[in-house]
């Protein structure tokens, strides 16, 4: 009698683990970006790393389409900052002037921006906005961002040093640009004097004007760089990294609110981000899931055409959000050299990277 009260003891509580079982939610897998091993999730934790938030959150971000928002769209197109019950708007702004004190006041949280004189004469001002993550720098012999010359000099221009006396376009002066601009100069072995600057502020316009001869040469950047070498307008010369190798050309910026007061929103955010830069490159330089990666970003920049994503050199994006904090402080240098910075900036406070490397230890290093 004890031995079968034992064995019903035993079946009762089998029933109960299958009923409880049967309750619990869904378990799968989910492959984790960057080729690591596949993390278990479940209905109610679907990220696999953080939980979802208990209330959901927006986060607002200034983007206007540029490929270097690669990690927004492939997050938000794959249900990475769903994971998280975050929903993400993308707004736009004519300027990073205007889009500026937008983020100071919180009424954008996240944005992308490039370093300009004005930008850091900002901050200087008082506009409280961090420098947070890569959003673009230079491939070493793949730059988006380079310099081009006309076919008409095509067999004048062989060396940097042949950039003497020739026309140069450039888009602003004291900002990245013009910073680029600068460095080649110096790889050039040449001065301002020894070529004639020209500021054309749209990249488009360089394409009729170097083709026109109006130019010889211009720092543009891509698509339009692949477009005009298919186009006959123009062909790249060099690259960037030969003058620039370690060029921050453009950064990820988070209000001081998103950053300060709302800790749990920023770090599944930038999880979220990092997830879908490791997406692409996964895409761009191992060759996996490219086709979804590129669907996405034809549905979300002005590079409309599947096929010309394979001419293009692609902006790079660190897949652990890394950037060249030494490259930011010689830019903010250099325009204060050329006397375009009034007053000062604490570079130490103005980049905080903390979110950025918080979320790294969440999801681990991506497997370069």
């Amino acid at each position: 009698m004890g031995k079968w009260m034992k064995s019903g003891w035993l079946l009762a509580l089998f029933a109960v683990a299958l009923v409880v079982g049967a309750c619990s939610p869904k378990e799968t897998t989910k492959p984790v970006p960057g080729g690591k091993a596949p993390v278990t999730v479940t209905e109610d934790y679907p990220s696999g790393d953080l939980a979802p938030l208990d209330e959901r959150a927006k986060v607002v971000i200034a983007e206007d389409g540029a490929a270097s928002g690669a990690g927004f769209y492939i997050a938000k197109e794959k249900g990475y900052f769903e994971d998280y019950n975050i929903e993400v708007e993308f707004a736009q702004f004519a300027n990073s002037d205007d889009m500026l004190p937008a983020l100071a006041a919180g009424e954008v949280d996240i944005a992308g921006g490039v370093s300009t004189a004005s930008f850091f004469n900002a901050i200087a001002q008082g506009i409280d906005v961090k420098i947070i993550a890569d959003k673009g720098h230079n491939v070493p012999g793949k730059s988006y961002f380079t310099f081009v010359i006309g076919n008409h000099m095509v067999d004048v221009i062989k060396e940097y040093s042949d950039f003497k006396g020739k026309k140069i376009a450039v888009s602003s002066r004291n900002s990245i640009d013009g910073y680029i601009y600068e460095e080649m100069l110096k790889h050039a072995g040449l001065t301002e004097d020894d070529v004639e600057f020209v500021l054309m502020g749209d990249f488009g316009s360089m394409l009729g004007a170097i083709d026109g001869g109006t130019i010889d040469a211009a720092l543009n950047i891509e698509p339009l760089i692949a477009q005009g070498v298919d186009q006959g307008f123009h062909v790249r010369f060099g690259d960037a990294t030969d003058y620039a190798p370690e060029s921050q050309i453009a950064m990820v910026l988070g209000s001081p609110q998103f950053m300060s007061e709302e800790q749990d929103v920023s770090l599944r955010f930038m999880s979220a981000y990092l997830k879908g830069v490791r997406d692409y490159n996964d895409a761009f330089i191992k060759d996996i899931g490219k086709d979804e990666v590129v669907e996405i970003m034809t549905k979300h920049t002005a590079l409309k055409d599947p096929a010309l994503w394979d001419k293009v050199n692609v902006t790079g994006l660190d897949p652990d959000g890394k950037m060249f904090i030494d490259d930011i402080k010689k830019q903010y240098d250099t325009y204060k050299t050329n006397g375009a910075i009034r007053g000062d900036v604490d570079l130490s406070k103005a980049i905080d990277t903390s979110i950025t490397e918080k979320a790294v230890e969440t999801i681990g290093e991506y497997d370069r």
